[in-house]
């Protein structure tokens, strides 16, 4: 029998309390048939409440329970080095008083943002002028400017977080869930060094 696999680790994953978590769970297997489904079902971590919210599955881990199982296994690495399992507890319900009130602040905050932002470049006076320029009358409320462009300065909102409520208006990721994307790399990235700085204290500390 081939005992040669090529295996690639995933880089996330989600579980729940309790879950058991099989190679199969946490990486991506090829090779022998017989052989990769043995491997799949082997359990190399089970989740526990001291866990927390997060744990990181190394390589290494990985190699001693495939070699546990048959030290004559060739494994061949391919993509990451480290697994970051999250574990998804069952959230509480928001009150809907609390909704709103976060909505709420979050309305009144963004609308008091956009006032300042005009209110520190004129832009009030900048309809005015353009209205005289186009016009040639001087009015205090430009209302054939201003209506329009509160109107564009909504859609431009809906049109840059490429959302309208839940709907996404096309596939191309919004420049916030780009920032999301790099944060969560970046958080991940950190996780997965803290993880091997206890380790490494661990091994010393032996």
């Amino acid at each position: 029998m081939e005992k040669t696999i090529y295996l690639r680790l995933r880089h996330r994953i989600q579980v729940y309390p309790n879950d058991v978590i099989t190679i199969g769970k946490i990486a991506q297997i090829v090779g022998n048939k017989e052989l990769t489904e043995k491997l799949r079902n082997s359990v190399i971590h089970q989740i526990t409440i001291r866990d927390k919210n997060r744990v990181v599955i190394d390589v290494m881990r990985v190699l001693s329970e495939i070699h546990k199982f048959d030290h004559q296994i060739d494994v061949q690495m391919v993509g990451a080095s480290q697994t970051i399992v999250e574990i998804i507890f069952e959230k509480k319900k928001l009150s809907p008083i609390l909704f709103v009130a976060v909505w709420f602040l979050l309305f009144v905050g963004a609308s008091l943002a956009i006032m300042n932002f005009h209110e520190d470049v004129s832009m009030q006076q900048v309809h005015q002028r353009i209205y005289t320029i186009i016009t040639g009358e001087k009015v205090e409320q430009p209302l054939l400017l201003q209506i329009p462009y509160s109107i564009g300065l909504g859609l431009g909102m809906i049109l840059f977080f490429n959302h309208l409520f839940k709907k996404r208006i096309n596939e191309e990721p919004s420049p916030l869930e780009v920032e999301m994307f790099n944060y969560q790399l970046d958080l991940d990235q950190y996780v997965a060094m803290n993880e091997n700085k206890e380790s490494i204290k661990k091994i010393n500390d032996h």
